[in-house]
């Protein structure tokens, strides 16, 4: 009958951390331009290093923010206003992300849509003044490209990331045009809501169903819901998880773990 391929785009499809660091980075000084007074470009260099690191835990892309601002608060400590910056290191970001975040966006009063709003202005303001430096700052995992292009299986983008977003980098790095009802983007539900659409659409009916998701968190919240026992579950080793992660991965039978040659090829 034929497959369907539920795709995660950052770290499936796209390395889009060089570009979501800079747009961060741009949009924390925006947001808190106080706190970057007198920062040395060394500095903001390294914190755009160390995003590279931390990426793993970023399921949303307004988290790039607080990230940078956290990184900052660790390296200056006279601006410091969160309780949990003194000392940190990158390990433990990777490892207690989620118990960390609530208490900075808490003691700096910041707020969730705001943050969304101002890093999707930053992006678009790039886009519109200087288009190929931001496809620039994007790069397409090799393969995925001619992958995608010559799929014969349904393909469908599941991802965070704002819709045009995803919509601009696949047609300017990969020459394809996803049709729009194909990319459920940031707004349209957590991931395991859209698997359950997918899966009920009438014309999906007899399709062996693939989900390819770079974030084990993401497949581990798929795994709890018993009405998706259907789809065939994929970690990808190339994207943005860990090699703590990836040994868990490894443990867990409904989870494939998956090298980018082999995704690939699966898509043709």
């Amino acid at each position: 009958m034929g497959d369907l391929y539920a795709l995660d785009f950052d770290g499936v499809i796209c390395d889009s951390c060089g570009e979501s660091s800079l747009s961060a980075l741009k949009a924390a000084k925006l947001r808190w331009p106080i706190l970057f007074e007198g920062v040395e470009s060394t500095i903001e260099d390294w914190i755009v290093d160390q995003m590279h690191t931390v990426r793993p835990v970023v399921e949303t892309g307004y988290e790039n923010l607080l990230l940078v601002r956290l990184l900052l608060e660790t390296r200056v400590p006279s601006i410091r206003k969160s309780s949990v910056a003194e000392g940190l290191k990158v390990e433990t970001i990777l490892d207690n992300w989620s118990k960390l975040k609530p208490i900075i966006m808490e003691e700096w009063g910041e707020n969730r849509d705001a943050l969304v709003d101002l890093f999707g202005k930053v992006r678009d303001e790039w886009i519109e003044n200087d288009l190929k430096t931001w496809i620039g700052a994007n790069r397409l995992y090799p393969g995925v490209s001619d992958a995608l292009r010559f799929a014969s299986s349904r393909v469908y983008i599941v991802t965070t990331k704002q819709s045009r977003f995803a919509d601009a980098l696949l047609r300017e790095l990969a020459g394809v045009t996803i049709p729009p009802e194909r990319i459920y983007g940031l707004g349209t539900g957590p991931k395991v809501e859209v698997l359950k659409q997918l899966q009920k659409k009438p014309e999906h009916q007899g399709l062996t169903l693939h989900f390819v998701e770079d974030r084990l968190a993401t497949l581990k919240n798929v795994i709890k819901e018993p009405e998706l026992n259907v789809w065939n579950l994929y970690l990808g080793d190339w994207g943005y998880n860990t090699q703590k992660e990836r040994a868990e991965a490894a443990a867990i039978p409904r989870i494939h773990l998956l090298e980018l040659s082999d995704f690939s090829k699966k898509l043709k």
